[in-house]
């Protein structure tokens, strides 16, 4: 069998499909969505004062570590000259930057946007919901990508998972 893609994208017949809907982020739309409703419709009490005061500073901390974990991800996968589609077939196993971090540092990123914003703004309910959607994200589609990952580049996939965890 020939290790070329009939369609740059499209998996070989012998790999687990991906899936259609791109769920990741739908998974972390909804929980900033729900998030936001709780906290008007039943706002939970949040840390006054000097301590408030300290995890206000640090959401925007944690925000600035989003954009850069953000942007570092993107850039690594672009010069990798593979997918960014969760749906996708990665053409290449990246595991440079943030990838040598996370194996997942797209999807840490989303998970840190939800803390950060709850630091920020004051919801609690962000928090729970960041656990939730990280767990949801888990199961949905980290999943599956990593049966598609194993079963394109085996020996080298499994090494890299032996050597950097899926989320920190």
């Amino acid at each position: 069998m020939t290790d070329k893609l009939t369609k740059p994208g499209l998996a070989k017949p012998d790999l687990p499909r991906p899936r259609l809907i791109p769920w990741p982020p739908l998974i972390y739309i909804a929980a900033i969505a729900i998030s936001i409703a709780l906290g008007l419709f039943y706002p939970l009490p949040w840390i006054g004062d000097l301590l408030g005061d300290l995890l206000f500073a640090a959401g925007f901390v944690v925000l600035f570590a989003v954009a850069a974990l953000w942007f570092t991800a993107i850039r690594t996968m672009i010069r990798a000259k593979t997918t960014m589609n969760p749906n996708g077939v990665p053409d290449h196993l990246v595991t440079s930057g943030p990838f040598g971090v996370t194996r997942n540092p797209m999807y840490l990123a989303n998970t840190l946007l939800l803390i950060g914003v709850a630091f920020v703004s004051g919801i609690v309910w962000f928090l729970p919901l960041a656990l939730i959607a990280a767990f949801a994200t888990q199961k949905v589609a980290i999943e599956s990508e990593e049966k598609v990952l194993f079963a394109k580049f085996g020996k080298k996939y499994r090494d890299y998972t032996k050597r950097v965890r899926r989320w920190i």
